[in-house]
Protein backbone atom coordinates (compact mmCIF):
# COMPACT_ATOMS: atom_id res chain seq x y z
CA UNK A 1 0.00 0.00 0.00
CA UNK A 2 0.79 3.11 -0.68
CA UNK A 3 -0.26 6.82 0.32
CA UNK A 4 -2.51 8.73 -1.80
CA UNK A 5 -0.90 12.42 -0.79
CA UNK A 6 -3.36 14.80 -2.88
CA UNK A 7 -6.01 12.76 -1.41
CA UNK A 8 -5.14 13.32 2.06
CA UNK A 9 -4.02 16.28 1.86
CA UNK A 10 -7.44 17.56 0.21
CA UNK A 11 -9.03 16.19 3.18
CA UNK A 12 -6.75 17.93 5.66
CA UNK A 13 -8.18 21.43 5.67
CA UNK A 14 -4.96 22.98 7.45
CA UNK A 15 -2.85 22.05 4.44
CA UNK A 16 -4.01 25.24 2.12
CA UNK A 17 -2.73 27.21 5.15
CA UNK A 18 0.22 25.76 6.51
CA UNK A 19 3.14 23.55 6.09
CA UNK A 20 2.79 21.81 9.37
CA UNK A 21 5.71 20.17 10.70
CA UNK A 22 5.21 20.11 14.40
CA UNK A 23 3.19 16.46 14.08
CA UNK A 24 5.19 15.50 17.44
CA UNK A 25 2.91 18.40 18.73
CA UNK A 26 -0.02 18.00 17.32
CA UNK A 27 -0.82 16.98 14.37
CA UNK A 28 -3.42 18.62 11.68
CA UNK A 29 -6.55 16.26 12.13
CA UNK A 30 -8.51 14.67 8.78
CA UNK A 31 -11.56 16.29 7.94
CA UNK A 32 -13.36 12.92 9.10
CA UNK A 33 -12.39 13.11 12.36
CA UNK A 34 -13.19 16.89 13.05
CA UNK A 35 -16.45 16.18 11.37
CA UNK A 36 -16.89 13.67 14.14
CA UNK A 37 -15.92 15.65 16.59
CA UNK A 38 -18.15 18.98 15.44
CA UNK A 39 -21.03 16.86 14.29
CA UNK A 40 -21.32 15.81 18.22
CA UNK A 41 -21.11 18.75 20.17
CA UNK A 42 -23.57 20.15 17.92
CA UNK A 43 -26.01 17.39 18.40
CA UNK A 44 -25.38 17.92 22.10
CA UNK A 45 -26.46 21.62 22.16
CA UNK A 46 -29.72 20.77 20.00
CA UNK A 47 -30.50 17.67 22.24
CA UNK A 48 -28.41 17.40 25.70
CA UNK A 49 -25.13 15.98 26.69
CA UNK A 50 -26.93 12.62 28.10
CA UNK A 51 -29.14 11.88 25.06
CA UNK A 52 -26.49 12.77 22.55
CA UNK A 53 -24.63 9.82 24.33
CA UNK A 54 -27.55 7.90 23.79
CA UNK A 55 -28.12 8.62 20.28
CA UNK A 56 -24.23 8.21 19.42
CA UNK A 57 -23.85 5.33 21.70
CA UNK A 58 -22.71 3.23 18.58
CA UNK A 59 -19.93 5.52 17.68
CA UNK A 60 -18.59 6.27 21.19
CA UNK A 61 -18.54 2.60 21.55
CA UNK A 62 -16.51 2.08 18.04
CA UNK A 63 -13.62 3.53 20.07
CA UNK A 64 -12.52 0.45 21.92
CA UNK A 65 -12.43 -1.36 18.50
CA UNK A 66 -10.98 0.92 16.74
CA UNK A 67 -8.11 1.75 18.75
CA UNK A 68 -7.42 -2.33 19.50
CA UNK A 69 -7.78 -3.17 16.09
CA UNK A 70 -5.01 -0.31 15.90
CA UNK A 71 -2.14 -1.50 18.95
CA UNK A 72 -3.29 -5.53 18.12
CA UNK A 73 -5.10 -5.60 21.53
CA UNK A 74 -8.52 -6.59 22.67
CA UNK A 75 -10.72 -4.18 23.12
CA UNK A 76 -11.30 -5.00 27.16
CA UNK A 77 -7.83 -3.56 27.25
CA UNK A 78 -8.70 -0.32 26.25
CA UNK A 79 -9.65 2.34 28.32
CA UNK A 80 -9.79 6.25 26.96
CA UNK A 81 -8.58 8.52 29.04
CA UNK A 82 -7.69 12.42 28.51
CA UNK A 83 -4.28 12.49 27.65
CA UNK A 84 -1.52 10.53 27.41
CA UNK A 85 0.10 11.88 30.68
CA UNK A 86 -2.74 11.08 32.75
CA UNK A 87 -2.82 7.53 30.90
CA UNK A 88 0.61 7.26 31.62
CA UNK A 89 0.13 8.37 35.36
CA UNK A 90 -3.18 6.28 35.77
CA UNK A 91 -0.69 3.13 35.04
CA UNK A 92 2.45 3.67 37.42
CA UNK A 93 0.56 5.40 40.24
CA UNK A 94 -1.73 2.19 40.46
CA UNK A 95 1.61 -0.11 40.85
CA UNK A 96 2.11 -1.44 44.47
CA UNK A 97 6.28 -1.02 45.15
CA UNK A 98 7.64 -3.25 48.11
CA UNK A 99 10.46 -1.02 50.07
CA UNK A 100 13.86 -1.38 47.67
CA UNK A 101 11.76 -1.97 44.22
CA UNK A 102 13.19 -0.45 41.90
CA UNK A 103 12.06 1.54 38.11
CA UNK A 104 14.28 1.25 35.61
CA UNK A 105 14.65 3.98 32.83
CA UNK A 106 16.55 5.74 29.76
CA UNK A 107 18.24 8.61 29.57
CA UNK A 108 15.47 10.21 27.18
CA UNK A 109 12.72 9.80 29.97
CA UNK A 110 10.15 12.16 29.52
CA UNK A 111 10.07 14.59 32.02
CA UNK A 112 6.48 13.96 33.61
CA UNK A 113 7.29 11.02 34.48
CA UNK A 114 10.48 11.67 36.08
CA UNK A 115 8.36 14.05 38.25
CA UNK A 116 6.06 11.07 39.26
CA UNK A 117 9.20 8.51 40.50
CA UNK A 118 10.17 11.52 42.11
CA UNK A 119 6.58 12.29 43.94
CA UNK A 120 6.01 8.41 44.34
CA UNK A 121 9.76 8.38 46.22
CA UNK A 122 10.49 5.10 44.39
CA UNK A 123 14.24 4.36 43.57
CA UNK A 124 15.10 4.63 39.84
CA UNK A 125 18.08 3.52 38.13
CA UNK A 126 19.15 4.92 34.21
CA UNK A 127 20.07 2.29 32.11
CA UNK A 128 22.86 3.86 30.02
CA UNK A 129 22.47 4.42 26.17
CA UNK A 130 24.49 2.15 23.31
CA UNK A 131 26.59 3.69 20.97
CA UNK A 132 23.68 4.60 18.88
CA UNK A 133 21.79 6.03 21.34
CA UNK A 134 19.43 3.72 22.08
CA UNK A 135 18.42 2.08 25.33
CA UNK A 136 21.74 -0.34 26.11
CA UNK A 137 20.00 -3.65 25.57
CA UNK A 138 23.04 -5.55 27.79
CA UNK A 139 23.13 -2.82 30.40
CA UNK A 140 19.41 -3.52 30.80
CA UNK A 141 19.59 -7.55 30.98
CA UNK A 142 22.34 -7.19 33.80
CA UNK A 143 20.16 -4.56 35.92
CA UNK A 144 17.02 -7.18 35.39
CA UNK A 145 19.63 -9.72 36.69
CA UNK A 146 20.52 -8.02 39.83
CA UNK A 147 16.50 -8.16 41.00
CA UNK A 148 14.78 -5.82 42.86
CA UNK A 149 13.12 -4.26 39.79
CA UNK A 150 9.35 -3.98 39.68
CA UNK A 151 9.10 -2.02 36.76
CA UNK A 152 11.47 -1.30 33.06
CA UNK A 153 9.52 2.28 31.92
CA UNK A 154 10.73 2.98 28.27
CA UNK A 155 9.42 5.51 25.89
CA UNK A 156 9.56 4.50 22.11
CA UNK A 157 10.59 7.26 20.68
CA UNK A 158 11.33 10.17 22.84
CA UNK A 159 10.19 13.61 22.49
CA UNK A 160 13.11 15.39 21.86
CA UNK A 161 15.15 12.69 19.86
CA UNK A 162 14.89 11.04 16.29
CA UNK A 163 15.42 7.43 17.99
CA UNK A 164 13.34 4.57 17.95
CA UNK A 165 14.26 2.75 21.05
CA UNK A 166 14.26 -1.58 20.63
CA UNK A 167 10.73 -2.02 22.49
CA UNK A 168 10.13 -5.42 21.78
CA UNK A 169 13.69 -6.48 22.67
CA UNK A 170 13.16 -4.49 25.75
CA UNK A 171 9.62 -6.87 25.98
CA UNK A 172 10.87 -10.31 25.45
CA UNK A 173 13.86 -8.93 28.35
CA UNK A 174 10.97 -7.68 31.12
CA UNK A 175 9.22 -10.75 30.01
CA UNK A 176 11.97 -13.44 31.00
CA UNK A 177 12.58 -11.63 34.12
CA UNK A 178 9.39 -11.65 35.15
CA UNK A 179 9.45 -7.75 35.88
CA UNK A 180 6.36 -4.94 34.41
CA UNK A 181 6.94 -2.93 31.25
CA UNK A 182 5.36 0.16 30.96
CA UNK A 183 5.91 1.75 27.08
CA UNK A 184 5.04 5.49 26.71
CA UNK A 185 3.79 5.38 22.81
CA UNK A 186 3.04 9.42 23.19
CA UNK A 187 5.15 9.30 19.75
CA UNK A 188 4.72 6.20 18.61
CA UNK A 189 0.85 5.34 17.90
CA UNK A 190 -0.24 6.63 14.55
CA UNK A 191 3.49 6.93 13.44
CA UNK A 192 4.88 3.41 12.94
CA UNK A 193 3.36 -0.36 13.30
CA UNK A 194 2.74 -0.91 17.22
CA UNK A 195 1.60 -4.16 18.09
CA UNK A 196 1.38 -4.42 21.87
CA UNK A 197 1.80 -8.70 21.45
CA UNK A 198 4.90 -8.10 19.61
CA UNK A 199 6.47 -5.69 22.10
CA UNK A 200 5.21 -7.64 24.76
CA UNK A 201 4.25 -4.74 27.21
CA UNK A 202 2.47 -4.88 30.08
CA UNK A 203 0.73 -1.54 29.89
CA UNK A 204 1.04 1.39 27.19
CA UNK A 205 0.27 5.35 27.23
CA UNK A 206 -0.27 7.10 23.87
CA UNK A 207 -1.98 10.23 22.80
CA UNK A 208 -4.37 11.26 20.37
CA UNK A 209 -3.29 14.79 18.72
CA UNK A 210 -0.03 13.74 17.89
CA UNK A 211 0.71 11.13 14.99
CA UNK A 212 -2.50 9.78 15.50
CA UNK A 213 -4.22 13.13 14.74
CA UNK A 214 -7.31 12.86 17.01
CA UNK A 215 -8.37 15.77 18.94
CA UNK A 216 -6.59 17.34 21.96
CA UNK A 217 -7.87 16.58 24.73
CA UNK A 218 -7.88 12.72 23.98
CA UNK A 219 -5.49 9.57 24.63
CA UNK A 220 -5.62 6.03 25.56
CA UNK A 221 -4.40 3.39 28.18
CA UNK A 222 -3.39 -0.41 27.03
CA UNK A 223 -3.57 -2.83 29.93
CA UNK A 224 -2.71 -6.41 29.22
CA UNK A 225 -5.81 -8.77 31.17
CA UNK A 226 -3.13 -10.53 32.77
CA UNK A 227 -1.77 -7.39 35.26
CA UNK A 228 -4.87 -5.73 35.73
CA UNK A 229 -5.56 -7.53 39.20
CA UNK A 230 -1.74 -5.90 40.37
CA UNK A 231 -2.92 -2.72 39.52
CA UNK A 232 -5.32 -0.64 41.33
CA UNK A 233 -5.65 2.85 39.95
CA UNK A 234 -5.43 5.41 41.81
CA UNK A 235 -8.63 7.53 41.05
CA UNK A 236 -11.96 5.68 41.08
CA UNK A 237 -15.52 6.63 40.41
CA UNK A 238 -18.68 4.82 40.03
CA UNK A 239 -17.39 3.52 36.66
CA UNK A 240 -14.18 2.90 37.85
CA UNK A 241 -16.12 0.71 40.16
CA UNK A 242 -18.81 -0.62 41.38
CA UNK A 243 -19.85 0.85 45.27
CA UNK A 244 -21.73 -1.91 47.38
CA UNK A 245 -23.50 0.03 50.18
CA UNK A 246 -22.45 0.94 52.91
CA UNK A 247 -18.49 0.21 52.81
CA UNK A 248 -17.38 -1.99 49.96
CA UNK A 249 -16.22 -1.30 46.25
CA UNK A 250 -15.97 -4.04 43.46
CA UNK A 251 -13.10 -2.88 40.99
CA UNK A 252 -14.13 -3.03 37.38
CA UNK A 253 -12.58 -6.73 35.35
CA UNK A 254 -11.57 -4.77 32.27
CA UNK A 255 -9.39 -1.57 31.06
CA UNK A 256 -12.08 0.71 31.41
CA UNK A 257 -11.06 0.69 35.47
CA UNK A 258 -9.02 3.47 34.18
CA UNK A 259 -11.80 5.51 33.19
CA UNK A 260 -14.34 8.04 34.66
CA UNK A 261 -18.04 7.88 33.82
CA UNK A 262 -17.61 11.58 32.80
CA UNK A 263 -15.80 12.57 29.43
CA UNK A 264 -14.77 14.11 26.23
CA UNK A 265 -17.76 12.12 24.05
CA UNK A 266 -16.88 13.91 21.44
CA UNK A 267 -13.19 13.41 22.03
CA UNK A 268 -13.65 9.86 21.99
CA UNK A 269 -15.66 9.65 19.35
CA UNK A 270 -12.98 11.78 17.06
CA UNK A 271 -10.09 9.48 18.89
CA UNK A 272 -11.76 6.16 17.40
CA UNK A 273 -12.51 7.98 13.84
CA UNK A 274 -8.96 8.98 13.84
CA UNK A 275 -7.58 5.15 14.58
CA UNK A 276 -9.94 3.73 11.96
CA UNK A 277 -8.67 6.76 9.56
CA UNK A 278 -5.23 5.47 10.04
CA UNK A 279 -5.91 1.57 10.07
CA UNK A 280 -7.79 2.21 6.68
CA UNK A 281 -4.60 4.06 5.30
CA UNK A 282 -2.27 1.08 6.71
CA UNK A 283 0.65 1.78 9.13
CA UNK A 284 3.07 0.23 7.38
CA UNK A 285 1.99 2.82 4.25
CA UNK A 286 2.14 5.68 7.03
CA UNK A 287 5.73 4.47 8.26
CA UNK A 288 6.71 4.14 4.91
CA UNK A 289 5.97 7.70 3.72
CA UNK A 290 7.05 9.43 7.21
CA UNK A 291 10.86 7.32 6.53
CA UNK A 292 10.70 8.86 3.33
CA UNK A 293 10.25 12.50 4.46
CA UNK A 294 12.34 12.49 7.50
CA UNK A 295 15.34 10.61 5.42
CA UNK A 296 15.05 13.78 2.74
CA UNK A 297 14.93 16.54 5.36
CA UNK A 298 17.94 15.01 7.83
CA UNK A 299 19.70 14.63 4.34
CA UNK A 300 19.65 17.90 3.08
CA UNK A 301 20.21 19.54 6.59
CA UNK A 302 23.47 17.68 7.18
CA UNK A 303 24.57 18.76 3.82
CA UNK A 304 23.98 22.59 5.02
CA UNK A 305 26.66 24.20 6.45
CA UNK A 306 26.46 25.70 10.23
CA UNK A 307 23.76 23.23 10.48
CA UNK A 308 23.72 20.44 13.17
CA UNK A 309 21.30 17.21 13.10
CA UNK A 310 21.12 15.92 16.85
CA UNK A 311 19.29 12.25 16.38
CA UNK A 312 20.87 8.84 17.33
CA UNK A 313 19.65 5.65 16.73
CA UNK A 314 19.77 3.21 13.91
CA UNK A 315 16.26 3.36 13.38
CA UNK A 316 15.15 7.08 13.11
CA UNK A 317 11.37 8.54 13.64
CA UNK A 318 9.56 11.25 11.67
CA UNK A 319 11.05 13.84 14.82
CA UNK A 320 14.29 15.43 13.13
CA UNK A 321 16.08 17.44 15.75
CA UNK A 322 18.54 20.10 14.52
CA UNK A 323 20.71 23.22 15.46
CA UNK A 324 22.11 26.03 13.15
CA UNK A 325 24.91 27.92 13.79
CA UNK A 326 24.69 31.54 15.05
CA UNK A 327 20.71 31.67 15.12
CA UNK A 328 18.57 30.32 18.20
CA UNK A 329 15.94 27.66 18.11
CA UNK A 330 13.26 30.12 18.96
CA UNK A 331 15.03 32.51 16.14
CA UNK A 332 14.32 29.82 13.82
CA UNK A 333 10.62 28.55 14.80
CA UNK A 334 9.45 32.71 14.82
CA UNK A 335 10.83 32.91 11.04
CA UNK A 336 9.02 30.10 10.07
CA UNK A 337 6.37 30.97 11.46
CA UNK A 338 6.16 34.12 9.89
CA UNK A 339 6.45 32.10 6.41
CA UNK A 340 3.60 29.99 7.69
CA UNK A 341 6.07 26.85 8.44
CA UNK A 342 4.87 25.38 11.81
CA UNK A 343 8.36 23.96 13.71
CA UNK A 344 8.78 23.82 17.12
CA UNK A 345 11.63 23.78 20.18
CA UNK A 346 12.57 21.11 21.81
CA UNK A 347 14.13 20.94 25.17
CA UNK A 348 16.49 17.49 25.13
CA UNK A 349 18.05 18.82 28.78
CA UNK A 350 15.19 19.54 30.23
CA UNK A 351 13.52 16.32 30.05
CA UNK A 352 15.57 12.94 30.79
CA UNK A 353 18.65 12.41 32.65
CA UNK A 354 20.97 12.94 29.79
CA UNK A 355 23.51 15.42 31.45
CA UNK A 356 25.09 16.06 27.93
CA UNK A 357 21.95 16.24 26.30
CA UNK A 358 21.90 19.91 23.87
CA UNK A 359 20.03 22.14 25.78
CA UNK A 360 17.51 23.13 22.94
CA UNK A 361 16.83 22.19 19.22
CA UNK A 362 14.87 23.03 16.13
CA UNK A 363 12.16 20.17 16.22
CA UNK A 364 10.92 19.37 12.74
CA UNK A 365 8.63 16.52 12.82
CA UNK A 366 7.27 15.05 9.39
CA UNK A 367 4.08 13.05 8.56
CA UNK A 368 2.70 11.11 5.71
CA UNK A 369 -0.06 14.40 4.39
CA UNK A 370 3.58 16.70 4.17
CA UNK A 371 4.71 17.33 0.80
CA UNK A 372 8.25 17.21 -0.36
CA UNK A 373 7.52 20.82 -1.11
CA UNK A 374 6.98 21.57 2.62
CA UNK A 375 9.95 19.83 3.37
CA UNK A 376 12.33 22.04 0.33
CA UNK A 377 10.49 24.96 1.95
CA UNK A 378 11.91 25.13 5.19
CA UNK A 379 14.58 23.90 3.85
CA UNK A 380 15.18 26.91 1.65
CA UNK A 381 14.17 29.14 4.84
CA UNK A 382 17.26 27.85 6.54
Amino acid sequence: MTIDVAKVRKETPGCARVAHLNNAGAALPPRPVTDAVAGHLELEAMTGGYEAAEENAQAIDRFYDAVAGLIGARRDEIAFVENATRAWDMAFYGIRFAPGERVLTTTTEYSSNAIAYRQRDVQVDVVPDGPDGTIDLDALEAELRKGDVRLVSLNHIPTSNGLINPAADVGRLCRAAGVLFLLDACQSVGQLPVDVDEIGCDLLSATGRKFLRGPRGTGFLYAHRDVLTEIEPPLLDNLAADWHAPDRYELRPDARRFETWERYMAGQIGLGVAADYANDLGINAIAARIDVLSTLLRAELAAKPGVTVHDRGVLRSGIVTFSVDGRTPAEIVQAARARDINVNVAQPRWHGYDPDAVESAVRASVHYYNSEDEVERLLALL
